[in-house]
């Protein structure tokens, strides 16, 4: 990824584990997905980042001088700056606005990432799905994700994601059509989202 100011298409690959961190991205326009695949090929989402946000991954790959260790997808058109490795390093040292904007996204980020391990490890299957069509649905209640995607979400199988779905749907939680799901239900959805298994 060069330094400046950028428009990324959807779907580009901005960095991959191993790669070099040119410098710090600031997301003007759209969302990057970060995310993390192990040697079997499942894929976690890690939290996306959006305007405003701090890339927990290359702010630590600027700040301990390491390559990225997940990867960085463009899940929608961006507009973004990089800010070049040196200038950051100076704008941290120099500009204190910048420096407690900088703190405050990555504490808020890292408060995100504990939510994470806390649903992956410490919260029950059923509520990390409620959890993640709550999340995902637009106004009308619908969701185009597959159950591959809804599974990478919340860090498990696509085929127990099938099955969750599928119980769903016959409780009256959500209606399942080809291409995507709909929410009919998010009270109980909401419910069941903070319920342990």
């Amino acid at each position: 990824m060069s330094a400046g100011r950028l428009h990324v298409p959807a779907g580009t690959v901005l960095f991959h584990p191993g790669d070099a961190c040119s410098g710090f991205v600031i997301v003007h326009d759209g969302t990057i997905r970060v995310s993390l695949t192990a040697e079997n090929g499942r894929e976690i989402i890690l939290y996306r980042v959006r305007p405003g946000e701090v890339c927990l991954q290359t702010f630590g790959c600027l700040v301990n001088h390491r390559p990225y260790a997940a990867e960085g997808l463009a899940e929608s058109d961006l507009a973004l700056e990089v800010v070049p490795a040196d200038q950051f390093e100076q704008r941290l040292a120099t500009d204190a606005e910048f420096r407690g904007r900088l703190l405050q996204g990555v504490a808020i980020r890292f408060a995100d990432m504990e939510q994470l391990v806390e649903d992956v490890a410490l919260t029950g299957f059923s509520a990390r799905l409620a959890r993640s069509l709550l999340r995902l649905r637009d106004a009308d209640g619908r969701i185009d994700a597959t159950h591959e995607a809804l599974a990478t979400e919340i860090g498990s199988g696509r085929a127990a994601v099938s099955r969750g779905l599928a119980a769903f749907a016959r409780a009256g939680l959500i209606e399942m059509a080809r291409g995507h799901l709909r929410v009919l239900d998010p009270g109980q959805l909401e419910v069941l989202s903070h319920e342990p298994d």
